[in-house]
């Protein structure tokens, strides 16, 4: 019994992952236990106790738990936090970080730690918040029903809607538009300068705010008014929601000197907030049936999106959201290298965070090589991303766009390939494998082998994205989440060494002299 105290730290989590992935309630496992041992047999309540680490099995209940599984007893005690299970549906992420030992993640002791943990570290609440709101959209697959019922019934499904169409939607919500004259300033957000430039905010019950610059840009200004009109119909108006502002980090526009890391009271419930209101004014401008028969019509083309005055960052979201395909990922990255918005319902792992730089990015990511600005103006990439054992299979359309202040970022929409190969009846391991290997046979990147191109041409026409048929046209590459695990022969141009890496080459030295 005290070795499984000691050695159990993962085992509620080992049990609660390998019940799941088996298909199995705690009723019916339970009943499974009694069929071998009724009188061992645990109840529903003490199997939810076992799971969340507020009790250990004893050594005759863990045997027969294991025997259920046909595990070994030893696969609880392990202390690998590894699970050994496969990703529960294609293009997923493995298995994600069992918070064990459960009482260290109890409610009262996350509540005292996360503050303390975001003053440290200089995140800021919103920071924080922004987080959290992505890793729900990512798990609930951008599924919000609720949201686009509220939009449906403002829009009656009328699609597009012009800007006079939103004028009159604001007139019968009540809401009085006023406008206002601010061009850009210099804002100070990170360690570095840009430009900003207020477009529009809220003023409680019922005013609309609105830089008069966005009566030349239709788009934008059909955007922030949809997104007020969702406040009014959302919230009542009651004016708690962030204004609309350009440039900036995660969730809008830079918070300035007088932001301190840490959290109050607001931040999560403004950065909710922005966030529903966000996705209302995506599912009003672009409602999901009549905006997918537009992306069926269209082949998936970014561009088109400018026949319904729609900004290129709204289809992009809403195409991640309507698409019958669910394995999408989106980028909005400002240079050098801060992701003011993330979406990645494929797991596809992070070139950077917006936290803080990486010092070892790897510069073959699209949103990488088109955020200097010497790659056009759009362009879409094939890219074979090698993270650890496994080797994934993407394709990216990315747009280099600015701002309404001027400031450069880069919108990039891409998605997994792996699973619509799978559904082709074709082995994405040996399409992936061809791909990669003659990527690095000729330095990181080269044209497409010929029957891989013919396997994603029939792809592409399966899933009706034209800009996976415009990729074939160029060299696929090599792309890894840190540059120092790249397998090139070469290092990647560009890539600066990171201490992390220096010190792990002294420890395989160091290990690779005594064997």
């Amino acid at each position: 019994m005290p070795e499984l105290l000691r050695k159990g730290h993962f085992l509620g989590a080992k049990l609660r992952a390998l019940r799941k992935a088996n298909g199995l309630t705690l009723e019916e496992l339970s009943v499974r236990c009694v069929q071998r041992d009724a009188a061992a047999a645990p109840s529903v309540s003490y199997l939810s106790m076992i799971e969340s680490g507020k009790r250990s099995p004893s050594t005759g209940l863990l045997a027969l738990l294991a025997d259920v599984f046909q595990r070994p007893s030893a696969w609880f005690l392990d202390e690998s936090p590894d699970l050994g299970l496969a990703a529960s549906r294609p293009g997923e992420a493995a298995a994600r970080m069992p918070l064990e030992p459960a009482f260290l993640f109890s409610r009262n002791l996350l509540q005292a730690a996360i503050p303390e943990l975001l003053a440290q570290t200089g995140t800021t609440g919103r920071q924080f918040a922004h987080l959290l709101i992505r890793s729900h959209q990512e798990m609930s697959r951008n599924d919000f029903p609720d949201l686009e019922r509220a939009a449906d019934q403002v829009s009656e499904r009328r699609f597009p809607l012009a800007v006079e169409d939103l004028m009159r939607l604001c007139r019968r919500h009540g809401l009085e538009i006023r406008w206002f004259e601010r061009k850009p300033v210099l804002a100070r957000d990170k360690d570095r300068e840009l430009r900003s430039m207020v477009r529009s905010f809220f003023e409680s019950p019922r005013i609309i705010y609105a830089n008069r610059a966005l009566q030349s840009d239709p788009a934008r200004l059909k955007f922030d008014l949809a997104a007020h009109i969702g406040h009014k119909v959302l919230h009542g108006g009651d004016g708690l929601k962030s204004p609309h502002a350009t440039g900036g980090e995660m969730g809008g526009s830079p918070e300035g000197a007088a932001s301190a890391a840490g959290m109050n009271a607001q931040d999560v419930l403004h950065a909710w907030r922005d966030f529903e209101c966000s996705f209302f004014a995506g599912a009003l401008l672009a409602p999901r049936v009549p905006f997918r028969r537009f992306l069926a019509r269209e082949r998936h083309r970014v561009e088109a999106g400018a026949k319904l005055e729609l900004t290129p960052a709204v289809v992009m979201r809403r195409m991640t959201k309507v698409s019958p395909y669910p394995y999408w990922h989106f980028f909005d990255a400002y240079p050098p290298g801060y992701l003011r918005a993330v979406y990645r319902g494929n797991g596809i792992p992070l070139p950077w965070g917006n936290l803080a730089q990486v010092s070892d990015p790897c510069p073959n990511w699209a949103v990488f090589r088109m955020i200097d600005g010497e790659h056009g103006l759009s362009g879409s990439q094939i890219s074979v991303l090698r993270d650890g054992e496994r080797s994934l299979l993407y394709c990216c359309h990315s747009i280099r766009v600015h701002d309404m202040a001027g400031n450069p970022h880069v919108l990039s929409v891409g998605v997994d390939l792996a699973p619509a190969l799978a559904t082709h009846s074709v082995s994405s391991e040996a399409v992936v494998d061809a791909i990669f290997k003659e990527c690095l046979h000729r330095r990181g990147e080269a044209r497409i082998p010929r029957n891989a191109a013919l396997v994603l041409a029939a792809v592409a026409n399966v899933l009706n994205i034209a800009w996976i048929e415009d990729a074939l046209a160029h060299p696929a590459r090599i792309i890894c989440p840190r540059s120092n695990n790249c397998p090139r022969a070469e290092r990647c141009e560009g890539a600066r060494p990171s201490r992390a890496r220096e010190i792990a080459d002294v420890r395989e030295e160091i290990l690779g002299r005594e064997s």
